[in-house]
């Protein structure tokens, strides 16, 4: 592989000689230096096929995982698929993965330290996992389209940092020269942001986690996020979550059910220990309980772990707002989220006056 931006003749095909044959450059000549490249692409899909994804609740499981996994095999074969590719000993492969309403953004970043570029090894990456992310969410979506792939930025080589037109610019924070352990804390924790895309919405939701620990700045709340990533994918719109020390979770529910949002899932506080005080205060403003879903969610993660059953997580309605405690564990959170996926819809359908069959259960019915 040759990089392009580095040709004296701008208008010159870098891997075809003066007779139009296919070559591979030669780039014993070039100056050893650390390169990397950022590319970038995109699945769009369902937001029902997003919300899975992030729940880990697809029928093939471990989605994010798999994809990842593939990319960073692609890059490691890139010269063993696109056939004027130099092969290269990779110094890292990266992959991530950001959200939109009804789409998976794809990032890959890859390094090396030779006499030639990574760029195909990073758009490889990208092809890759969102092809296997494909495979993996066929089954619920065959009409997935994967598209958009692109190089986003790169650095290294005479032509020094490299960023694609209309690129943020400061997605690579890196220099010729740095090691590895520069290399990692360089790398930004996310895709840019997709596009917006107007879908309807079911209204809005917060997230309170209970953890006496995050709320002292003593630990990193893990699972908050989560459930508010879930949530926007789904359509709704929801702020930062919550964190509140188990003893005030009570006071954060009531203000939090004073806005009257559609849903409130708390993760935190439904175990034995004295200071779990969530199903109490849960229990406390309920009008309505729906045990079956706190069931289903216990029996989601008595499949994984027997000491799921200890959870006392409730579920039910206030008025019209919906509230779900799920444990505090990322695991549980996920096992949790797998079965708010199936049943959601159609409780919300309900509330805002659907028929019994929902639209969820009327779609099974077509398919």
């Amino acid at each position: 592989m040759t990089e392009k931006h580095e040709h004296h003749d701008a208008t010159a095909l870098s891997h075809v000689d003066d007779q139009g044959r296919a070559r591979m450059i030669d780039v014993g000549d070039k100056t050893v230096t650390r390169r990397v490249a950022v590319a970038t692409g995109r699945l769009t899909t369902t937001p029902e096929v997003v919300a899975l994804v992030i729940a880990d609740g697809m029928p093939k499981a471990d989605v994010l995982a798999t994809a990842r996994i593939a990319g960073i095999q692609g890059a490691k074969r890139t010269s063993e698929l696109i056939p004027l590719c130099h092969l290269l000993p990779l110094d890292s492969v990266k992959l991530e993965f950001g959200f939109g309403a009804d789409s998976i953004d794809i990032r890959a970043q890859v390094s090396v330290t030779g006499r030639t570029g990574v760029e195909m090894e990073a758009l490889t990456a990208v092809a890759i996992a969102g092809l296997t992310l494909h495979d993996m969410v066929k089954a619920v979506d065959p009409g997935a389209e994967l598209g958009g792939i692109r190089l986003l930025e790169k650095t290294g080589g005479k032509r020094g940092h490299w960023v694609a037109d209309g690129a943020a610019g400061d997605l690579l924070v890196e220099s010729p020269g740095t090691d590895a352990a520069a290399d990692a804390a360089a790398v930004r924790p996310a895709v840019a942001a997709p596009a917006a895309v107007v879908v309807p919405s079911p209204g809005s939701a917060v997230v309170v986690v209970a953890s006496t620990s995050a709320a002292a700045g003593t630990s990193t709340d893990a699972t908050g996020p989560v459930i508010a990533d879930w949530l926007r994918a789904a359509g709704y719109a929801v702020d930062a979550p919550i964190v509140v020390a188990d003893a005030d979770v009570a006071t954060a529910l009531a203000e939090a059910l004073a806005g009257s949002p559609r849903i409130i899932i708390t993760t935190g506080g439904t175990g034995l220990h004295p200071q779990d005080r969530t199903p109490e205060a849960t229990s406390a403003l309920l009008d309505r309980e729906l045990p079956g879903v706190a069931e289903a969610i216990r029996a989601a993660g008595r499949a994984v772990t027997p000491t799921a059953a200890l959870s006392r997580a409730v579920a039910g309605l206030a008025g019209d707002t919906v509230i779900v405690n799920l444990p505090g564990s990322p695991g549980g959170v996920r096992d949790g989220l797998g079965v708010l996926g199936e049943v959601l819809p159609h409780l919300v359908d309900q509330l805002a006056g659907g028929g019994h069959g929902g639209r969820r259960e009327r779609s099974h019915h077509h398919a």
